[in-house]
């Protein structure tokens, strides 16, 4: 049988959470396993549900959705998350990717494409909104040293981790690299697993966002 996707939803809002909760559970290979109003009960949820992906606002009493995000990025075995809001600054897109976030979603997004997202992120492949992602790209560099600190950490990389790290920069599954650099999917997710570890990064968006900061894509 098939994986069924454990699912924790955090909003402050019973109403966003009663209608994401009906859409979800009525969605294949997916079931909601619990709730929070904060991020502070996210935390206490995910203890007590073991979800595998959290979908997490952002302004919210008590504890906000980038502070969970990464005090449940950083545990040993971390759920993966979904930011969805309403707010999407660079400010809050940035800082709930560095946090850990896989994906970040605006509550407007259709109900089909939240559904894929959290099968996706639960995959390990991360989803931004088309308007996000146009965002990130046009976004232009403002200071000289995070370009620089960029390109030092990308440094440590072998040639063929670099050219694996461009290609998730720019959206390539693990299939489409394998593919594009003429090799295993197994040998892919190896390179991706060493990328990681020796970025100190949680997971691809970060080193998308590295490789924007260098001013690769």
């Amino acid at each position: 049988m098939a994986r069924v996707i454990r699912v924790l939803l955090v909003d402050d809002d019973a109403l966003v959470r009663a209608g994401l909760s009906m859409m979800l559970d009525g969605a294949a290979g997916i079931t909601v396993v619990g709730e929070a109003a904060d991020g502070m009960q996210a935390i206490t949820e995910t203890d007590a549900h073991a979800p595998d992906v959290v979908l997490m606002d952002l302004r919210m009493p008590r504890v906000d959705g980038i502070t969970a995000t990464r005090r449940l990025r950083a545990r040993s075995r971390p759920p993966e998350v979904i930011v969805l809001t309403t707010f999407d600054t660079d400010e809050n897109i940035l800082h709930a990717l560095r946090a850990g976030a896989g994906g970040f979603l605006l509550k407007d997004t259709p109900p089909p494409l939240i559904v894929e997202a959290v099968t996706r992120v639960a995959a390990g492949d991360p989803i931004l909104s088309p308007g996000v992602t146009r965002r990130l790209v046009e976004r232009t560099l403002t200071h000289a040293d995070s370009y620089e600190r960029a390109r030092a950490t990308l440094a440590g990389l072998t040639p063929r981790e670099h050219e694996v790290a461009l290609a998730i920069a720019h959206g390539r599954s693990n299939a489409d690299i394998a593919a594009e650099l003429a090799m295993g999917v197994t040998t892919v997710k190896s390179h991706v697993s060493s990328i990681l570890t020796k970025l100190g990064l949680d997971n691809r968006t970060q080193i998308a966002l590295l490789a924007h900061d260098a001013g690769l894509i």
